[in-house]
This record gives structure tokens, sequence and C-alpha cells, in this order.
């Protein structure tokens, strides 16, 4: 039988010791982290045509950052595949083989054997021209859980080999395009400077993880803990609602992103029938926008576990807020669309360059919006209004409630009912929707550089208000020209 990855390591390791699951875990997910950290550290900023690395990953995607995405090709390992049939019941059985044939390298998932040893392990292959590198977390049967990483080329080449030798056997095609990928990266020790970069920031990994749970439990010794379980004015008890909202995140995101994966692999077949294209769009669109809900849930939950006198680790640049727009824009038509809403969208002549983080600003947008659109009756109408106030930039959602008759009085706008669930979520009973509640919102608009105003105000509704700081060099000229 073909040896696991945790094996591999094993043999050429002095010693991998056995853990507690949740210690084994930490480690995985702090060295995670690290790794993503160092791609982005050493791959190219410029953009080219060319991918930049390979990773080779199981159970589930590891790297969901666009600019990682984006450059580097993925192969997904399961011992749970996807099942093809399910959007496809009109073709036989003997279609499935062909499914992997066709697929586009950087974005594969690959079936494991359901007795294959390494279906109990989670893993990461990386390749890049700077350097390889393979982590490993396993589970034993004792129970125990054992977490291994290793630079060595010749221990990277192995893993690869036990892998390869797996894919050979299910698909030899496939194996001989993927084999010329990996060899495409040389392997070679990294230099100092890429060991010592990953040292910096596995330490800095494990010094917030640390940080956060001391931020969690407090601080003093047993009897005050028990005579006190907060005796830190600005620490925070431990949250179940957060740390279950954050496990719920990641486990409905990682079974998403395999169906998203899955349905654009379908995608690319050149001999289904357009009512079942459509219908894999659908599927895409849906996955792509529920992965963005949990994404903006997570990032929620991870601010809230900070101190108040911690800074939320969240990287401010300036951006073109036009750019960002031009791709939310649609996004929100289709959702005043799916709920017979209109939508229209007042525009400066020019936009300025804001200071905030673009990905989650585009995220936390679009989040509004779509519960904004699902707090309105059919019919009515959604003005956003993006206009300059001194140093900032103002976006305004308001509504408009279907047409206006002068001859009777104003009928005030009913608010949505709304019911707390936990610190961060609440609950629309009308429309069965679950979402950040305001309080959250406004955080993370605050993470970003922004700030959020909601008024009640009568005969129009909530109206939403979002601040957005302009960059220093922009701020007399657009507001010379709005």
């Amino acid at each position: 039988m073909l040896p696991s990855l945790s094996e591999i390591l094993a043999e050429n390791q002095s010693s991998v010791a056995e853990c507690s699951p949740a210690k084994a875990e930490r480690q995985w997910r702090v060295s995670l982290a690290a790794t993503e950290h160092l791609l982005l550290n050493t791959l190219a900023s410029a953009w080219v045509d060319t991918s930049q690395g390979l990773v080779l990953a199981a159970p589930a995607p590891l790297f969901s950052q666009p600019k990682l995405t984006q450059r580097l090709q993925t192969v997904t390992f399961t011992a749970k595949p996807f099942n093809p049939l399910a959007l496809m019941p009109f073709q036989m059985p003997d279609a499935i083989a062909s499914v992997n044939e066709e697929i586009a390298p950087h974005e594969s998932v690959l079936s494991l054997l359901p007795a294959d040893p390494l279906g109990a392990e989670q893993f990461c292959l990386v390749f890049t021209d700077k350097f390889s590198l393979v982590l490993v977390l396993a589970t034993h049967k004792n129970g125990k859980k054992t977490f291994s990483f290793s630079f060595e080329p010749e221990v990277v080449q192995q893993a690869w080999r036990s892998l390869g030798a797996r894919v050979m056997l299910a698909n030899p095609d496939f194996f001989a395009r993927l084999d010329t990928l990996v060899q495409k990266y040389s392997m070679v020790a990294p230099d100092c400077g890429i060991m010592i970069q990953f040292s910096q920031l596995l330490l800095q990994e494990l010094t917030e993880a640390e940080e956060t749970k001391e931020s969690l439990v407090g601080t003093g010794d047993k009897e005050d803990k028990e005579n006190n379980p907060c005796p830190m004015p600005n620490a925070q008890c431990p949250n179940p609602d957060v740390e279950l909202l954050q496990a719920f995140a990641h486990e409905v995101r990682t079974p998403l992103t395999t169906i998203r994966t899955m349905t654009r692999l379908l995608l690319k077949r050149r001999d289904l029938d357009a009512s079942v294209i459509n219908r894999l769009k659908i599927i895409d669109h849906e996955c792509t926008e529920q992965i963005d809900r949990m994404e903006l849930l997570f990032k929620a939950a991870e601010l809230e576990t900070t101190t108040s006198a911690k800074s939320p680790k969240t990287q401010l640049t300036p951006m073109s807020l036009d750019q960002v727009l031009q791709q939310s824009i649609p996004r929100w038509e289709q959702a005043a669309h799916r709920r017979s809403l209109t939508l229209n969208v007042v525009l400066p002549q020019q936009l300025p360059t804001v200071v905030s983080n673009p990905m989650i600003l585009d995220q936390v947008l679009t989040g509004l919006i779509e519960n904004f659109t699902r707090s309105l009756p059919a019919g009515s109408h959604i003005q956003v209004q993006v206009i300059p106030a001194g140093d900032q930039l103002k976006l305004q959602l308001s509504p408009q409630f279907g047409c206006k008759d002068s001859s009777k009085a104003a009928i005030p706008a009913t608010p949505p009912i709304r019911k707390a669930l936990g610190q961060l979520l609440m609950f629309q009973p009308e429309t069965g929707t679950i979402s950040l509640n305001i309080a959250a919102t406004k955080h993370l608009f605050q993470a970003i550089g922004g700030k959020l105003i909601v008024r009640q105000r009568p005969h129009y509704g909530e109206v939403l208000t979002i601040f957005l700081p302009l960059e220093v060099s922009n701020k007399h000229q657009f507001g010379a020209k709005a």
C-alpha cells in the first residue's frame, strides 16, 4: 500500500509527537496562515498571464485570497467526491470518468479511494520558484493527532511521488499533465531569507493566537477566575456565540467551495444542454453568494475576539472605488430584481480614490444591499447615491415605497421585524433571513476605515449612510469637481 504523507514525514524527521486534537489543529491553522502570508510576500506583485505556483491540498481548497487563487494552480484531493450525477442525471455513470479528463489543472478535484489512509489526513503541498513545502495534519486510530511540515526538497519530492502514484492509478493522462506542472518548479532548498521570513510569520501568528486566547479567558489566578470570570475590564469572556459562528461559517464555506469548483468544471464541458448550463450557472452564483456571506460572518466573528485596546488586523490601502462599484452594482441590481425591486445608482462624474480594504469593502457593501432589499416590500425603489462630504465620501441607501399620491396622507414606513440571535446575528421572521446585526456591521465598516449610520425616517423607512475616508491627494480635487 502506498505510504501516507504523515508516514513519509515521520520517516524523515527525528520525532513527530502525538498530541491532543485541539493542539495539533491549532498548529495546522497557524502554519497555514503563515504559509499564506509567505506566498503573498514572495509571489510576483505584477500581474502575469502564467501561474506562479501549484498547490495540492486536501480535503478542500485552503487559500481563498483572490491574489493567491488567481496566481496559483490548485488540485484538491477528497475522500468524499462531489457526485456529478446530481447535476447531470441524464448522463450514464461512464460519463463521470471524462469529467477529470477535461478539467483545467488550476481548479481540479480528484477523489481518493475509500480505504486510502490519506483520507484521514489534511495536507498541503506548495510548489513555487522560491520554495517548496509540505504540511500534514494526521488523525490516528487512537484519536491523537500529529502535525508536521518540511521545506526539505527530498521530503517534498517523496510526498509528491506518493500523491502522484495515486493519480497515475486513477487517471494516467491527468498524471502526465500534473507531473509536468510539478517539474516546472525546481526542488531546491529555500534560501535563508525564506526560512527566516516563515519563522517570523509563524511566531507572529502564534503570538496573535495567544493574545486572542488571553483576551477570551482574561487574566488572573485560578481563585480570581472562579470568583470573577472577567477580572479585567477590557478583556472578553469566552463567547459561545462567536465560537459557534466561526465554526458554522467554516463548515458551510468548505463544502460550498467544493460544489462551486465542481460546477465550474462541469461548465467547461461542451456537450451540455443549454438548460443544464443555465442551472449550473445559477448554482455557481448561489454558491459564490453564500461563500461571500460566510466569509463576512467569519470576519465579523474574528473582529469580536479582539480586545478593545487592540486594533483589528485589517490592511487599509488606497483603492479605486470606481472599480469596486463596477463589479458590485450588477450584483446589487440582481439582488433587487430577484425581489421585484428597482435600484438606481447615482454617481458623480469622477470617483475618487478612497482608503479601505477592497475585498472586505466589496463583501460588506454587497451584504448590506442584500439585507436592505430583504427588508422592503415588492414594488419598492432603492436609490444609492454617492456624493462628497468634506474629506470623506458619502454613500447613502434610501428606499421609496411605490408611487406617491399627493391626495392621500403619507403612511409611515413600518420597520422590518428583527430578532436578535446571540451577539452578532439577527433574524427576520418575515423572510426567514439570518444576517449580521447592525452593531456587527458597524464594527466591520469601522475595521475597514469607514463608518455606518442607520436612521429611521418617517415615510421613508430605514436610511443607511456609509462614510469612507478619501486619499489625501484626492480630497481637494474631488471636492472641486463634484
